[in-house]
């Protein structure tokens, strides 16, 4: 038995020193090739610098048919927030002053 106590933390040993040495390189390889990809990234920008682009002009303000556009979308919306509310009434989440007030409140 004592052999094979032995035996075995041998192997214990050797399997450990082997996985801290594995690693130690591991490191070491990402930090070399991490290095080289900073120097590539570094030489690129150097070669070929990022385009300078103008700013962008002030849009023109819109046109006041914008506005029905924007109510209809508004409307859209209040409609849907009903839905919701109607759904959870029918659902029991809302009781119907619960409902009644929060749609008082949607509708202003």
């Amino acid at each position: 038995m004592p052999g094979l106590l032995r035996g075995v933390a041998r192997t214990a040993v050797v399997a450990g020193t082997a996985t801290a040495v594995s690693n130690r390189v591991s490191r070491r390889q990402a930090g070399r090739w991490a290095q080289q990809d900073y120097e590539r990234q570094q030489q690129y920008e150097q070669q070929y610098p990022p385009p300078q682009y103008a700013q962008p002009q002030q849009a023109a303000p819109p046109a006041p048919a914008a506005q029905p556009a924007a109510a209809a979308h508004d409307m859209t919306a209040k409609i849907e927030q009903l839905k919701q509310l109607a759904d959870l009434k029918a659902q029991g989440v809302l009781t119907e002053e619960e409902f009644e007030s929060q749609k008082r409140l949607l509708l202003g």
